[in-house]
């Protein structure tokens, strides 16, 4: 692979702020009153203000399958019920995920031919079969049954000695002392990076998603420019173990010996890295997190827990799912085709949520709840059906199920003493406060 960085996507003058001030969303703004025509799930203000469920709840109710026409990514479909997001998350060849054809979120856009200076990030997430089989079969022995039990005792270790070392008798940030540390962890040793180093990965996972906030970066291109400097921290372990005669166990070494991978372009190997970091990061992180939220919001629940911890792995997911830590994923249709009762094109934007068919009352008994004890809790859509499902998604059960019995041993209750913040994003439903303070047992 080349030493030289790639090119950023683009350079622009155009501030954040600026983007962000054209599509903003009155405080006031009820999803319920709102013209039809005029409903935009995408909008991330509906998330950061938290509303972003009774927009789904009316879509399901009225418009199921749904055409924003005017948004800051230009027309797409939002796929709202359970079965109609499981059917074209499992048909990739009726719906592409590459990003040749616009790739997994929204505003992208079908590229036929394209440019040489025009620089995209490929990841296989983003490609169709066979390439996308290829480079995922190559990080896949990282999340083996094996691997996975060979890192239990770590992360056991790992969780608790971040739950003896938190703030006892006041408030702090329960996001940024406990679901950030211990995700953090993990992707280092995934990486095989130093552990000092942990934070780097989880900036640059939230520079992936915060590139257009005006709170993070001024403009799209300071976005980039950070993302550069992952690719250039990344290179230089690329070089180092693409030359180790023994291969390492780690994500980096797989993918510099990996016989479909081995020769990635820069920006291919960079969009893989990116891929890796955020999918180890987001929904163990905002799951983390949300436990906390949901079980202070169903205190029933928080008791049934104390009375049966084995309820803790079914717990988990039934946690995943009320959370949905990925709200969203885009397919591109690839010939005209009909989900419900809308005509789909050829080359449409199509926006499986979800987040909304994990609240589908067709599918789920009482779905705004939290049940730890639900029968069908593992039946959620949160890690994705068919090929895409979540290559790490066992992992992430893991250090959850991990950290909730270490955490119910030590503690009787970790109480949600504020409001919690929300990130401005449709693609990860993220938490990035959560004011709590502890109780012993």
């Amino acid at each position: 692979m080349p030493d030289k960085p790639p090119q950023p996507l683009f350079e622009t003058n155009t501030s954040n702020a600026e983007i962000r001030a054209r599509w903003r969303l009155k405080p006031d703004a009820d999803p319920a009153r709102l013209p039809l025509d005029q409903l935009d799930p995408g909008n991330g203000d509906w998330f950061q203000q938290n509303k972003e469920l009774a927009v789904f709840q009316r879509l399901r109710g009225e418009d199921p399958v749904h055409l924003t026409e005017n948004s800051q990514f230009g027309p797409y479909w939002s796929v709202c019920k359970f079965a109609d997001v499981k059917y074209v998350d499992t048909h990739q060849q009726l719906f592409s995920s590459d990003i040749l054809h616009g790739g997994i979120r929204l505003g992208g856009r079908p590229i036929s031919e394209p440019p040489d200076e025009l620089f995209h990030l490929p990841m296989f997430i983003m490609q169709d079969q066979p390439l996308h089989d290829q480079q995922r079969k190559v990080v896949a022995p990282m999340f083996t049954p094996s691997r996975l039990a060979a890192l239990a005792d770590t992360i056991r270790r790992r969780a608790g000695d971040i739950l003896d070392n938190l703030p006892q008798g006041e408030t702090f940030n329960w996001v940024r002392e406990v679901s950030v540390e211990l995700t953090g962890r993990m992707l280092a040793t995934l990486f095989d990076v130093p552990q000092e180093d942990r934070h780097l990965l989880i900036h640059w996972s939230d520079t992936v998603e915060r590139i257009g906030d005006p709170d993070y970066f001024d403009t799209p291109s300071e976005g980039f420019n950070e993302i550069w400097r992952c690719f250039e921290y990344f290179n230089d372990i690329w070089q180092q173990r693409q030359k180790a005669s023994v291969p390492g166990e780690d994500l980096i070494s797989f993918m510099a010996h990996g016989e479909s991978t081995r020769n990635m372009p820069p920006n291919e190997f960079l969009g893989n890295v990116l891929l890796l970091i955020v999918g180890g990061n987001d929904t163990t992180r905002n799951s983390i997190s949300a436990g906390v939220k949901a079980l202070n919001e169903f205190p029933d629940q928080y008791d049934k827990l104390r009375g049966d911890l084995s309820l803790i792995p079914n717990m988990v997911s039934e946690i995943i799912r009320w959370q949905s830590p990925v709200a969203h994923m885009c397919r591109t249709a690839m010939q005209d085709t009909r989900i419900g009762d809308k005509q789909i094109k050829k080359w449409d934007k199509v926006a499986i949520w979800y987040l909304s068919g994990n609240r589908d009352d067709e599918h789920f008994f009482q779905p705004d709840k939290l049940i730890i004890d639900r029968p069908q809790a593992r039946q959620h859509l949160s890690f994705g059906y068919g090929i895409h499902r979540c290559l790490g998604n066992r992992l992430a059960e893991m250090q959850l199920t991990i950290l909730w019995e270490e955490i119910m041993r030590r503690y009787a209750w970790v109480e949600v003493v504020g409001q919690p913040k929300y990130l401005n994003s449709s693609f990860i439903r993220g938490i990035t406060e959560l004011p709590v303070r502890l109780h012993r047992h």
